[in-house]
């Protein structure tokens, strides 16, 4: 497969500082040379250089940085547009913000070639807040709103070329959930997914079921696979740690589910920290995993020190 890399060190959507290495992070722990040994052609497109910000004032008095991350979501929209022509994009971010603009830019994409776009978001948050919705006014919780058309962005935002279907969207793994969420994803028709729900019926039949539909429809299947979709007790690289998440297996299984269907044509791995990681084991994770998802089988996975190092 033809892999192209797009950095996108976005962290003002936070509310910690250190998204911005993430990034380097992933690169650092072997990202490239895993692809590369996995038989995969890759190209490195650097980072993405935001627009100019221009002013833009909204009426909910908690928003932060809704300029820099409008200005970020427009050049990554275009980034991501352009990644995605003949090969399989990997956004590395930053924070969940970066969504925005890759969902949005990928969409645009789908629109054009005539198929579908399913998105599987795997994350401790259904990031499904819209400009008026949220109380903590970091941005990395919406972009799922924006990029399925949710109201309120006008003006605010880039207006979407196309927007997500959002009955084609599941969201995974999800334990930290906000009542005007909880009502937006219900009304919108997100098929929705908990760790009560993986806990009942288990991981696979519930991927499953998501992969038939998307087979189905002849659809492209992006994932945005967040660090704190898994447990802080092995990806502790996240300034919103929640408990309860995806175990090692549980996330190694998704990811070989995604191989073996063949579907995934784009991917986002964010929220990395470095700064709150120890000794590099979530970046080496988020590689590992990524490892799993781009075709390394369980037999050719390599033995590790309880170092930690790379």
């Amino acid at each position: 497969m033809r892999c192209r890399i797009v950095g996108a060190p976005v962290q003002d959507g936070a509310g910690r500082m250190g998204c911005e290495m993430g990034p380097s992070a992933l690169r650092t722990a072997g990202l490239t040379g895993m692809l590369s040994g996995l038989g995969h052609a890759v190209e490195d497109m650097g980072a993405v250089q935001p627009i100019p910000v221009r002013r833009v004032v909204h009426g909910n008095l908690a928003l932060k940085a809704l300029p820099e991350i409008s200005a970020w979501t427009s050049a990554i929209a275009e980034a991501a547009y352009a990644a995605s022509d003949d090969a399989m994009p990997i956004f590395l971010g930053g924070d969940h913000s970066i969504s925005a603009g890759t969902v949005s830019g990928l969409a645009r994409r789908a629109a054009e070639t005539g198929r579908p776009l399913f998105v599987l978001w795997l994350d401790a948050h259904p990031d499904f807040h819209t400009l008026d919705t949220t109380a903590s006014g970091n941005l990395h919780g919406v972009p799922l709103a924006y990029a399925s058309g949710q109201p309120g962005f006008h003006g605010y935002f880039p207006d979407l070329p196309a927007a997500v279907d959002p009955s084609r969207i599941c969201t995974m793994g999800l334990r930290s959930v906000d009542p005007a969420e909880r009502r937006a994803q219900n009304e919108a028709g997100v098929t929705v997914h908990d760790m009560r729900a993986i806990d009942e019926h288990g991981i696979a039949p519930l991927l499953r079921a998501f992969l038939g539909r998307v087979s189905a429809e002849a659809g492209l299947l992006h994932v945005s696979l967040d660090v704190d979709f898994l447990d802080p007790s092995i990806a502790p690289a996240v300034g919103t740690t929640v408990p309860g998440g995806a175990t090692f297996r549980e996330a190694h299984l998704i990811m070989e589910m995604l191989s073996d269907s063949g579907l995934v044509s784009s991917l986002d791995l964010v929220e990395l920290n470095p700064f709150l990681d120890e000794r590099g084991r979530t970046a080496t994770l988020m590689v590992d995993l990524t490892a799993s998802l781009m075709g390394r089988r369980i037999m050719d996975r390599p033995t590790r020190s309880h170092s930690g190092s790379f």
